[in-house]
């Protein structure tokens, strides 16, 4: 599963159901299995029986309203409102339920009431979470200090030649899994997933650190020799070959690979990178409502998610400016406008010939493992771009936290 080799792994996942019918969590892998193959309606039976097996199973109401596209009957919303409201409901239930009741209730036009369960589930799944914004924005902070023109400048030539790998990066929900779409239906382009490979290595070079003390990374960049990067640009091609099938080019579109450009840049010069960008109110909002399977803790708080977004405005005007002309900035509302205009600007970007098959990106079969995968199954359209504005009333907290960075700038 893990590999994304659903065609062995659901076979075992079935032979399991039959001495474990009662068992939810296998109904729900075999649900999100099916979901990343495309098979949507065989994944909506799955989550269905595990709501079924346990009638407050949280996650299985989340995974149907997480497909976007899934509508809710009146005895579904009354099971999950009465789930949610049981003293008896774990924590994860209840706010895996709170997520699912708000898009239910947002589909329905019920917006004060669908804020008021996002809001509910973002406070209980808080909880959980130890995110610091500090942390975020003092790596931004030394990003800047150490990773100048010139410091790129004196390292010219470090790192493997590969041109294979492309970088999307951004904050999540800001249209990276259309662009990784996008670049998959060309014949020459893997898609692949959100692969934590750059995190991993991250967390090697900086080893165990007194968490007290300024952090190793990214200071321990200025260390690295050529044959370091060398070294470690080709461990990346290597780790990375279990999720591709021998094209040339590959997408990895872990949004969070922004605050990791200097080290791309040192061991992969030759990557194309792709800021994935959304308008801020939009892609803030965006997050709000969604429950992250792991990760992003940044996202259950309109406040921390302001700040994020805004560190990352300030981190990527940094990489722009000390590595002018590497990275493509692509606006997603300028995308939606322009489909075709800006599928040839992404192309002629990675050094692609033009191929038709990516302006009708929505017929490409393939396993796609984000939370926009039935969205980028169908064709594009706007209605998701000004959603945001149903819940106008409820975000004043976030205008305010944004501030001034709320008119995002145009693509470059």
């Amino acid at each position: 599963m893990g590999f994304g080799d659903y065609e062995r792994a659901l076979p075992l996942y079935r032979e399991l159901v039959r001495t474990m019918r009662q068992d939810p969590e296998l109904h729900l892998s075999i649900g999100h299995a099916l979901k990343t193959q495309g098979q949507t309606l065989d994944a909506i039976e799955a989550y269905r029986t595990a709501t079924r097996v346990k009638p407050d199973c949280g996650d299985a109401y989340w995974s149907l309203a997480n497909l976007k596209t899934y509508r809710f009957t009146e005895s579904e919303l009354a099971g999950m409102r009465a789930a949610e409201a049981s003293p008896a409901t774990r924590l994860a239930d209840r706010y895996h339920l709170c997520f699912a009741l708000g898009k239910a209730l947002e589909d329905r036009a019920e917006y004060a009431e669908s804020f008021a369960y996002y809001e509910r589930g973002n406070a209980l799944k808080k909880t959980e979470c130890r995110y610091r914004p500090g942390i975020t924005e003092r790596n931004a902070r030394l990003q800047k200090a150490v990773c100048t023109a010139e410091f790129f400048a004196t390292r010219a030539g470090f790192g493997s030649s590969s041109r294979a790998p492309i970088f999307v990066v951004g904050v999540p929900r800001s249209g990276s899994t259309l662009i990784e779409q996008i670049l998959a239906s060309h014949p020459s382009v893997e898609g692949t997933m959100e692969l934590a490979d750059i995190p991993r290595l991250v967390q090697e070079l900086e080893g165990r650190s007194d968490k007290h003390s300024e952090p190793r990374y990214p200071a321990l960049l200025g260390e690295l020799t050529a044959e370091d990067c060398q070294l470690l640009g080709e461990k990346y091609l290597v780790d990375t070959r279990v999720y591709r099938s021998g094209k040339a080019f590959f997408v990895d579109k872990m949004p969070n690979n922004f605050r990791h450009l200097g080290l791309i840049h040192l061991m992969l010069p030759q990557a194309k990178i792709i800021d994935a960008r959304r308008e801020a109110m939009a892609c803030c909002f965006s997050n709000f409502k969604q429950l992250y399977a792991s990760g992003q803790q940044f996202t259950y708080s309109l406040e921390d998610i302001a700040h994020y977004y805004r560190a990352y405005l300030d981190l990527m005007a940094h990489w722009e400016a000390v590595l002018p002309g590497k990275i493509l900035r692509v606006q997603h509302e300028e995308l939606v406008d322009d489909l075709e205009g800006n599928v040839r600007r992404i192309l002629e970007f990675c050094g692609l010939d033009f191929d038709p098959a990516c302006i009708e990106f929505h017929r490409t079969e393939r396993q796609v493992h984000s939370a926009s995968s039935e969205q980028v199954r169908q064709k594009i359209y706007r209605d998701g771009l000004e959603q945001w504005r149903h819940f106008q009333p409820w975000l004043g907290p976030l205008r305010l936290a944004l501030g001034d960075e709320r008119a995002t700038p145009a693509a470059s």
